[in-house]
């Protein structure tokens, strides 16, 4: 079915990540994007005199010589993977894909480039409430908005009158009714308010999205291409409590996870610029954590879906301990000045950090 964008959706200036795109997506085994990119951009970045970037790989030894793994990397920066997927080719001839926030998807051009690069978007649950709110209001929802969507949709809450009851007494009312109300392309989900409510539509349209994601980490193990995670699901100086999808992904393919600590990648890379400024980073690797060994008393012997409330319920007491394994072991390999701390956070905040 051709789907059509909303007024507000082209007012806001870009176009969402739908289900459209994901099911159009095909990973390459050899990424051609990633070569191009690597060699008429980095290198020429990387070896300039007054961009000259030292990329030091500790415990190279860890790498995998002959099976895909999932690396998982602290994110420091917009662009913290790129020194390591270049090192990675230019030293061990092995590709990445990587996962990156659906909010890339959000104009051709860098999606284009996403899609040709084998990175893969993470259809969230908070980027598909604010990308759909935003199709509607023209802007990203206020965060009691937000808010309210996402803590009844957590919940598996269908009943849309206490949503409504909790907007008036927060005075955000006006913002939601259209959002409830309107009928329109839910990224990709035919939504009509009269046949089916948004809460159940966005349920739907948020398993659909995620059985197709699974579907491509599938196809890129199975070319032989590792799976790059950013656990924190957000950019950070200092490491931040990891969000469970890894492990998920992890015991449903039964693949080993490899732990990254990237330091000094923020300083090459200090804003959204992608020309590197130079300097030195270094990506320790630890040790590969196997199905067979450190992950195995959190391994799951039946079929599941990952991200599903079902096996978030039903398994989330292994895929709880394994993400703080997989941190902890993270946070090892990182200079203090990236480890966890108590206090202020360094993360990105608020809704806007979906669009």
């Amino acid at each position: 079915m051709a789907h059509f964008l909303t007024r507000p959706q082209r007012q806001y200036g870009f176009i969402m990540l739908t289900l459209d795109v994901l099911e159009e997506i095909s990973l390459a085994a050899k990424p051609w994007g990633q070569i191009a990119v690597a060699a008429s951009f980095l290198i020429p970045n990387y070896n300039l005199p007054l961009t000259r970037t030292e990329i030091v790989f500790e415990g190279a030894e860890h790498l995998p010589d002959d099976e895909p793994v999932i690396f998982a990397m602290n994110h420091t920066d917009r662009f913290n993977y790129w020194p390591f997927q270049y090192r990675l080719w230019r030293s061990h001839s092995q590709y990445t894909t990587t996962w990156v926030k659906g909010k890339y998807y959000n104009n051709k051009w860098l999606r284009s480039f996403m899609i040709k690069t084998n990175n893969l978007a993470v259809p969230s649950r908070g980027y598909l409430i604010t990308a759909d709110a935003a199709t509607i209001l023209g802007h990203p929802p206020q965060s009691q908005t937000y808010r309210i969507l996402r803590d009844a949709i957590d919940a598996r809450q269908t009943d849309l009158r206490p949503l409504r009851e909790r907007a008036a007494e927060q005075g955000v009312l006006s913002e939601l009714v259209p959002i409830l109300d309107t009928p329109r392309d839910m990224l990709g989900l035919d939504f009509r308010p009269h046949d089916q409510n948004y809460l159940e539509a966005m349920i739907e349209l948020f398993s659909k999205m995620m059985e197709r994601f699974v579907a491509l980490n599938e196809q890129a193990l199975g070319l032989g291409l590792h799976i790059l995670v950013f656990p924190e699901g957000t950019r950070s100086i200092q490491l931040q409590q990891g969000k469970p999808g890894l492990a998920q992904m992890a015991l449903r393919m039964n693949t080993t996870v490899v732990p990254v600590g990237c330091n000094g990648s923020d300083r090459i890379y200090p804003g959204d610029n992608p020309v590197a400024k130079g300097g030195r980073v270094v990506y320790r690797i630890g040790e590969p954590l196997t199905p067979t060994g450190e992950l195995a008393p959190f391994q799951i012997d039946e079929h599941f879906t990952p991200f599903t409330h079902e096996a978030e319920e039903r398994y989330g007491d292994r895929f709880h301990p394994m993400t703080e394994l997989i941190m902890d072991r993270i946070n090892a390999l990182l200079d203090p000045r990236h480890q966890r701390t108590e206090g202020d956070s360094t993360a990105v905040q608020g809704t806007r950090r979906f669009l």
